[in-house]
């Protein structure tokens, strides 16, 4: 009986599997956006240049997206150091709003998660069943997990000989750089961003060139939530 069970599930979970992957494949998977995105909205590089993105499984091409330099780095760390200042929707953000849009963007990812995994695996070439059930629902739990924080984290009363008083404050550092690999598109993504944001931070994100679509598509997810206009700055 339990071994029926277990056999139910698995026919049932490789059904679905099947049936995701047959209402996605190469040749229909829709691409959302293929620009920078800096200060809360997608934007053309500075420079026009455009980059081709390449299926890994076909050598084909699959679009092209817009190519940073410089020029665009220094845009988008005015942006986020101008979202961090003192007064800012993003600076006077409680904790715990700051903690439950990252939780909308969480469940945003899970609402379209078969999208998502199909993007995945055509962008890096992996198969679409590690991608269904390994890779995008490690983003999910990611971030579900730093949004938990964001209203936790908090400094020390140290007892301290003499008349003083002594304490620990932790306070967000300001602008963070990241750079994610190809290996893990959205994965590494999430790793670095959620506990970039959760502690009250704005970043600058640069993605691998090779796999550039799925983060793009998940920007675009964020830019519809209820953010502050200057929320975020990839």
């Amino acid at each position: 009986m339990i071994a029926s069970k277990l056999l139910s599930r698995t026919l049932l979970r490789c059904h679905s599997t099947a049936a995701a992957a047959i209402a996605y494949n190469s040749k229909n998977v829709p691409i959302d956006q293929t620009k920078l995105f800096i200060n809360n909205e997608f934007v053309e590089s500075v420079s026009g240049k455009r980059l081709e993105v390449i299926n890994p499984s076909t050598g084909d091409l699959i679009c092209d997206v817009a190519e940073a330099d410089k020029a665009d780095v220094d845009i988008a760390v005015a942006a986020a150091r101008k979202a961090f200042t003192y007064g800012s929707p993003w600076r006077t953000m409680n904790a715990s709003e700051r903690g439950r849009l990252i939780y909308k963007w969480a469940d945003a990812i899970e609402r379209d998660i078969h999208y998502i995994a199909a993007l995945e695996t055509l962008d890096n070439g992996k198969p679409f069943n590690d991608s269904l059930h390994v890779d995008i629902p490690l983003v999910i739990n990611t971030l579900r997990y730093f949004a938990g924080w964001a209203d936790k984290i908090q400094g020390k009363t140290i007892p301290s000989d003499g008349s003083t008083f002594v304490y620990t404050r932790h306070e967000p550092v300001g602008v963070v750089g990241g750079i994610t690999p190809w290996n893990f598109p959205l994965a590494m993504f999430a790793w670095k961003i959620a506990p970039i944001l959760a502690c009250g931070n704005t970043a600058v994100m640069k993605v691998a060139e090779q796999t550039p679509l799925t983060a793009l598509t998940w920007l675009n997810l964020l830019r519809r939530l209820d953010s502050p206009k200057e929320f975020s700055m990839f």
